[in-house]
């Protein structure tokens, strides 16, 4: 369906590897299975768009993806985030005002600082002069319900058709993000094939032919899982404790959310 290099996986996985080595010398909070399930997509998302990245904290996730769009001369990764501490879903800086000077030193450090245009503001105020389409949506700045619907809710008409996102977090133990990939991907006709990759709820976009039975059905099963651990993220703020710990535990591993190999995303969202 899509048109993207997804002729050379030998290659992309080496791109991949790659990858990985610098981001995982970045801060962040991003598994190495999360990293390369971004990678993955972004390499296989559409070539026509640009690559969006809301929430960046110190560039871990961003050095991943913009070393494969580097690599893969896929344009540029838009960046925004603030860079402002502290905030009710951030994480804590122990005490410096800003993200912002680590973030630009790790870009530089791994070699794609040249790849990435870096917004320093709040992503609804981009959303208002955004005029692109976009092949691949990464969503990983305000984990409150009103935020993460408003980066689904502002940024969704410019997707392209087979364009990929991502969500960070939903399978943590944040309500907001997990209610808006529930409420707004999975009940969507609007995307085809979807899943987990540790934490990360993904998409593709598929207007056209999302409501067909196979990827109704599998949206579905997998917002089975993810609705039962809505009251639990709900009340796992202060952490979790308890009963609600052991429902956690119950009801998290049924939300496949094992690594997606190259071939398996390819074939899924072709």
């Amino acid at each position: 369906m899509t048109s993207s290099p997804r002729s050379d996986l030998d290659r992309i996985g080496k791109i991949i590897d790659e990858g990985w080595k610098r981001a995982s010398a970045t801060t962040g909070f991003l598994s190495e299975r999360e990293a390369r399930f971004l990678m993955a997509a972004t390499a296989l998302a559409p070539t026509r768009g640009k690559n969006l990245e809301t929430g960046s904290f110190k560039g871990r996730s961003t050095v991943a993806i913009a070393y494969v769009i580097r690599e893969l001369g896929l344009g540029t990764l838009v960046a925004v985030d603030p860079h402002t501490s502290p905030a009710r879903t951030d994480p804590d800086l122990c005490g410096q005002a800003t993200s912002y000077d680590d973030f630009v030193a790790n870009l530089k450090a791994a070699g794609v600082f040249e790849r990435v245009e870096i917004k320093r503001t709040y992503s609804q105020h981009l959303a208002r002069q955004w005029k692109d389409s976009i092949r691949f949506l990464w969503i990983d700045g305000d984990h409150t319900y009103e935020g993460a619907k408003a980066d689904i809710y502002h940024f969704k008409p410019y997707l392209v058709e087979g364009a990929i996102v991502a969500m960070h977090d939903v399978l943590g133990t944040f309500e907001g993000v997990l209610r808006v990939f529930v409420e707004e991907v999975l009940d969507s006709d609007d995307f085809g094939a979807a899943g987990f990759s540790g934490s990360i709820g993904w998409a593709q976009y598929r207007p056209r032919d999302g409501r067909r039975a196979r990827f109704r059905w599998r949206r579905r099963l997998l917002a089975i899982p993810a609705r039962r651990l809505i009251p639990i993220a709900r009340r796992a703020e202060g952490g979790l404790h308890g009963f609600n710990k052991l429902l956690y535990k119950i009801w998290r591993p049924l939300a496949p959310h094992r690594s997606v190999s190259l071939k398996y995303l390819e074939r899924v969202t072709s």
